[in-house]
C-alpha cells in the first residue's frame, strides 16, 4: 500500500525534473498515441502527475509509445516524439490509449494482442476519447463500465450492445480506465493520486492546476443549467423528450401534449430560438445521431437509419444528403477505415 502524504503541504519545488525515468518513480504509465490523437487529452493526462512529483517525492513517470516507434502527429498538427514501440512493451502497470479521429485506421492485430497481453498479466488498460473502440475490439472491456466521448456513444452502443456504457465522464475500476477525453484526464489522474496517496495530495495538485473538481451529479446539473438557462421551460422539455426518443420517434402533437403546449405555440417558440419548427429540429437531431453512428462505428447504413427512427431508406438518404452534403455511404466509408 502506498504511503499517504502529509496533510501539511510545502510549496511545490520548482526544480523537480518534469520527466522521471521509470526506474526513478513509484508508478509508470505507458501512453499509446494513435495518429490524430487529441493533444488536450494527452496534456490533461500527464500534467497532474508532473505536478504531483513537485511535492517532494518521485511518484510518477510516463513513456510515450506508438505502433511504429515513429513520432505521431496529433489532430492539431503537432508532431510528438515517442519513447518506443508498443510491441516492445514488457512489464506494464497501466497502458492508456489516446485517439480521436479515425481511431482504428492504423491499429493492427498485434496491437490488439498487446492490449490483451497487458490485461492478462494483471496490468490496467485504458482509453480516452474514441480509444474505448480499440479496447472493445480487442476484447478487454468485457464486464466493465465504459466511458467515452459523448459524440461516440451512439455508435459504440450500436456496435457493442452487450457492453455497459456509462454516462459519467470517466470510469476507474481495478482493471480498466476509460474516459471521454479532453479535460477529463485531469480528474481521472486526480482520482488515481487520491486512491494512492490520499485526498490531501489530490487537492494540492488540483489547486496548482487551478482546477475545480466536481462530482458527476454536480457537473451534469451545471451543464444542463448552462445549456438550457435561456430557453423556455416548454422548449427545454420538448428537446429532452426528442433526445430520449431518437430511435422511437414521437409525433409532434404527442410531444406538445407531454409538455403542455399547443403545437402553434411550441412552433412559434422553436422558430424564435432555433429558426426551425419542432419537426425540423427533431429531424436534425436524428440525422446528427445517424451521422455519429456512421462516423464512429462499422454499422451498415440500414442499421444507422433504423436506430434513428427512419423506416424508409430512400427518405433517410435524401434527408441526410440535404443536411450534410454527402450520401450516408460516403460517411460510412470513412467510418469503416
Amino acid at each position: 500500500m502506498n504511503e499517504p502524504f502529509s496533510t501539511i503541504w510545502p510549496y511545490p519545488h520548482p526544480d523537480i525534473p518534469p520527466v522521471l525515468r521509470p526506474e526513478e518513480a513509484e508508478h509508470t504509465i505507458d501512453v499509446w498515441l494513435l495518429p490524430k490523437f487529441s493533444m488536450l487529452s494527452l496534456v490533461c493526462l500527464l500534467e497532474p502527475l508532473r505536478v504531483a512529483n513537485r511535492f517532494g517525492r518521485a511518484l510518477f513517470a510516463w513513456r510515450l509509445l506508438s505502433s511504429t516507434g515513429e513520432p505521431v502527429v496529433a489532430s492539431n498538427g503537432v508532431r510528438t516524439d515517442v519513447d518506443g514501440r508498443l510491441e516492445e512493451l514488457k512489464a506494464c502497470e497501466l497502458l492508456m490509449a489516446i485517439s480521436s479521429y479515425e481511431a482504428e485506421a492504423t491499429v493492427t492485430a498485434g496491437d490488439r494482442a498487446m492490449l490483451r497481453q497487458v490485461a492478462a498479466f494483471g496490468g490496467k488498460v485504458g482509453g480516452l476519447d474514441t480509444a474505448p473502440f480499440i479496447l472493445a475490439r480487442a476484447g478487454v472491456l468485457e464486464r466493465q463500465p465504459v466511458a467515452l466521448h459523448w459524440e461516440s456513444i451512439p455508435a459504440f452502443q450500436e456496435e457493442f450492445p452487450h457492453l455497459v456504457v456509462s454516462r459519467s465522464r470517466f470510469e476507474f475500476t481495478p482493471q480498466c480506465l476509460t474516459g471521454s477525453g479532453g479535460a477529463t484526464g485531469i480528474d481521472m489522474m486526480l482520482q488515481w493520486i487520491e486512491q494512492g496517496y490520499g485526498p490531501a495530495l489530490a487537492e494540492a495538485v488540483s489547486r496548482q492546476l487551478v482546477h475545480q473538481r466536481f462530482s458527476e451529479g454536480e457537473l451534469r446539473e451545471h451543464q444542463a443549467q448552462r445549456q438550457l438557462r435561456h430557453l423556455p421551460r416548454t422548449v427545454a422539455n420538448a428537446l429532452a423528450i426528442m433526445e430520449a426518443h431518437l430511435g422511437q420517434v414521437l409525433p409532434i402533437p404527442e410531444i406538445c401534449r407531454l409538455v403542455g403546449q399547443s403545437q402553434r405555440q411550441l412552433s412559434r417558440q422553436f422558430q424564435a430560438h432555433f429558426n426551425e419548427t419542432p419537426k425540423q429540429c427533431y429531424l436534425g437531431m436524428r440525422l446528427d445521431q445517424a451521422r455519429r453512428i456512421l462516423t464512429d462505428s462499422r454499422c451498415r447504413i440500414t442499421e444507422a437509419a433504423l436506430a434513428t427512427g427512419f423506416t424508409h431508406l430512400a427518405h433517410f438518404s435524401r434527408a441526410y444528403q440535404m443536411r450534410f452534403g454527402e450520401r450516408p455511404s460516403e460517411t460510412a466509408e470513412r467510418g469503416a477505415i
